[in-house]
């Protein structure tokens, strides 16, 4: 065997078409571009959501609905997680940087504590906000709700 003797497996390989090179070719004429319009001219390139001059569907529908600019995102941690993450833990304050090592939340993330679940364990709860069933459950148990700016 020899560097120059090498060559692919029959059938392996395919001769490329030849497009617009005469009619005796086969692929002369309009070189398998089909008939007129755009698409058989060279340099053709549609735009996004372009539907061959009819009005595109993005402008036949009407705008709708509203985006609040200054709407507040809140990451939602129910009372039963803070439960049991200050039993596990065995910890007498719950803040955020607890909430995010334990991995429930991300960095940056406003919290929001809500009242589903119980609470058994007298617990400084810190956080953004809290829903008043949460803070009355927080209290009961003897601990206590407190709000960060």
């Amino acid at each position: 065997m020899k560097l120059e003797n090498l060559k692919p497996a029959k059938g392996a390989t395919k001769a490329s078409k030849r497009v617009g090179r005469g009619e005796g070719s086969g692929h002369g004429g309009t070189a398998t571009r089909g008939m007129n319009g755009a698409k058989s001219r060279s340099g053709y390139a549609h735009k996004i959501g372009f539907e061959g001059g009819q009005m595109p569907i993005q402008r036949r529908l009407p705008k709708f609905g509203f985006k609040n600019p200054t709407r507040v995102e809140y990451k939602p941690v129910n009372l039963s997680v803070i439960n049991a993450l200050a039993v596990d833990a065995d910890l007498n304050e719950v803040t955020i940087d607890d909430l995010f090592t334990a991995g429930l939340i991300s960095k940056n993330e406003i919290v929001k504590v809500l009242g589903k679940g119980e609470i058994t364990k007298a617990v400084n709860v810190v956080a953004n906000a809290f829903s008043k069933s949460a803070t009355e459950k927080i209290q009961a148990a003897g601990g206590t709700a407190t709000v960060i700016e």
